[in-house]
């Protein structure tokens, strides 16, 4: 079905100038969005008319940061006990992305994808770390993304943590991935130059990183300043705070994301924003990991885009966007500052920041935009319009089921169904055998 009509919904567009559409119908062909308008301005159209019945219809969900690879962590409780983010980093996440295995890499991404096209996300920016199966990494990540239909923007996190050897081979895989993506353009996989964060990365391997960056004209994927001591690393070991030593190998741009900010300073801000660089906040897993709260308002008001990303403790961005605003009101000590800010990122910046990868319009309901669609089964109770729909979103929407997620014009789910070339039981039930190997070996 490449041409339809949705009609029956309240549109929220995520659209500044025009957040809500209401009695227009949308008409979709060949993956875009040709026309909006009045139901009867579609008399003539000889399509399938798809009656939504009163229910809201809004952009496909954007996840900015995100870790496929981080799946086969739930319920794992062999870790030994982290006092501190250095401590969780250690016993947990450097020890299970050591034991990955390619059949691994596919699988993670394709449970967690399953499960994000299920919350209503129809664009994932991802981050990941295999060390000891490096090489065709985001490939495999690549085959889970095409056969499930959503968008994801990949890359690889070079460290200098497991030796020059496996650091040398992450700079090739997101040299290939980029490169391939730039040569073989599509609408579902782009790529992005990934690094785990500066205190896991030399001079000499940042130096070797810059060249390939320039080469590729391409932006980075980065944790900055997730923990403080991020910071002291950089200033003890290289004499600078972290941004301002990315930005002397000249690896902050407009395409750059930097992903937490907890620990950035003003200077260090200011000098994202001059470069264009979104930062991109994940406040469960801050608070998770008890790093602390990014201000996001403080963000803002120096004009920096920030993003809502959930780094892999949930698929749900209606969750994260919930928890993010709990958590401004919380870092700002006043329960009025913050809904606006992280409720922006999620609705406006997030559309942004995929936007410098997919083009105009992405994240967005307008004529000409792609047709990544869901449909929420929310009626609303209580009044619904321009002043009032964001609170909706993040009090009401949020609480909602999603009953159709449709990216590129395809409809991936319906009626919470998945409408997929895919055995979802047999998927998980691979996964836990899986799953079970990985936990064995860690």
């Amino acid at each position: 079905m490449n041409r339809y009509i949705l009609t029956g919904g309240t549109i929220l567009t995520f659209d500044r100038d025009k957040p809500l559409l209401e009695q227009q119908a949308i008409l979709i062909d060949d993956g875009y969005i040709v026309k909006i308008g009045a139901d009867d301005c579609f008399q003539d159209e000889v399509c399938e008319r798809i009656d939504v019945e009163g229910k809201i219809i809004m952009p496909g969900l954007i996840n900015a940061h995100h870790h496929f690879y981080s799946t086969f962590v739930t319920g794992l409780g062999k870790s030994a006990p982290a006092k501190n983010f250095n401590a969780v980093l250690e016993n947990l996440w450097w020890r299970l992305d050591k034991k990955l295995l390619p059949e691994d890499n596919y699988y993670s991404a394709l449970i967690s994808i399953l499960a994000s096209i299920r919350k209503g996300t129809t664009t994932i920016i991802d981050h990941h770390s295999s060390p000891y199966a490096v090489e065709n990494s985001l490939s495999q990540i690549a085959k889970a993304v095409r056969e499930t239909g959503i968008k994801a923007s990949l890359c690889y996190e070079v460290s200098d943590r497991d030796g020059a050897k496996i650091a040398k081979e992450g700079i090739e895989e997101n040299y290939h991935w980029i490169k391939n993506c730039q040569n073989n353009p599509n609408p579902f996989l782009k790529g992005l130059f990934g690094l785990h964060a500066a205190f896991t990365l030399s001079d000499k391997t940042l130096a070797n990183i810059a060249d390939k960056v320039a080469e590729l004209n391409c932006g980075i994927h980065i944790h900055t300043a997730e923990a403080e001591t991020d910071e002291k690393y950089n200033v003890e070991h290289f004499g600078r705070r972290v941004v301002e030593r990315l930005n002397a190998f000249n690896l902050l741009n407009s395409k750059s994301i930097l992903a937490h900010g907890v620990y950035l300073n003003a200077r260090e801000l200011i000098l994202a924003e001059e470069k264009g660089a979104a930062i991109v906040t994940n406040p469960q897993s801050n608070l998770n990991n008890a790093v602390g709260i990014a201000d996001v308002c403080k963000m803002m008001e120096l004009g920096i885009t920030v993003g809502l990303g959930t780094d892999a403790m949930t698929n749900n961005m209606l969750e994260e966007v919930r928890v993010g605003v709990w958590a401004q009101h919380l870092k700002q000590n006043d329960p009025s500052r913050g809904f606006m800010e992280i409720a922006s990122a999620l609705v406006f910046n997030n559309p942004i920041i995929a936007q410098k990868y997919w083009g105009e319009k992405h994240g967005t309901i307008k004529a000409g935009s792609p047709a990544d669609i869901i449909v929420v089964d929310y009626i609303p109770y209580t009044p619904f319009n321009e002043e009032t729909w964001m609170g909706h979103l993040v009090y009401g929407i949020s609480q909602a089921n999603i009953d159709a997620t449709i990216c590129q014009g395809k409809i991936l789910l319906w009626n919470g169904e998945l409408l997929l070339d895919i055995d979802e039981q047999e998927v998980k039930a691979k996964a836990r055998e899986l799953a079970k190997k990985l936990w064995e070996r860690f």
